[in-house]
């Protein structure tokens, strides 16, 4: 077997983890073809009884308008439970959360200000010393008065 084939085959490990797969979803496939078979045999059977009753046909759609309305009723609850939990949302983000934004804001302007204030006073100070020592050191060296050791 050349290297090229050796790339070209598939992977026993994995024909075996794909093939359970395939097999599900075929499961799933034919599964669902099913119900939906019966579910047209059962919509055809329904209008069969619908048309040869037709005052059970009547009973059962003011049955069904009823259960329709209830359920308007039910989502419109729903939907005012809805706008009333947003507006706490609102409310929330505005008096709780935006304070603790703006103290946040505050204590990183303190730090700010606290930063530059170490380097205006310590930092600088140190590295212009430092400095000063390097120059002295480099004059020292120039000038042979360093000891050797």
């Amino acid at each position: 077997m050349t290297e090229r084939d050796s790339q070209l085959a598939p992977d026993p490990e994995l024909q075996s983890e794909q093939q359970p797969r395939s097999t599900t979803t075929t499961i799933w496939v034919i599964v669902g073809v099913i119900a939906l078979l019966a579910l047209l045999t059962g919509i055809v059977f329904a209008i069969i009884a619908m048309v040869q009753n037709p005052i059970q046909t009547e009973t059962i759609r003011d049955i069904v308008i009823i259960f329709v309305a209830v359920e308007a009723l039910l989502i419109g609850l729903a939907l005012i439970i809805l706008i009333f939990q947003l507006a706490r949302l609102t409310d929330l983000l505005r008096n709780e959360i935006r304070p603790i934004l703006d103290s946040t804001n505050e204590a990183l302007g303190n730090l700010r200000g606290t930063s530059r204030f170490l380097s205006d006073n310590l930092v600088r100070p140190v590295v212009k010393v430092n400095g000063s020592f390097a120059a002295l050191r480099r004059v020292v060296d120039l000038l042979g008065f360093r000891r050797n050791k």
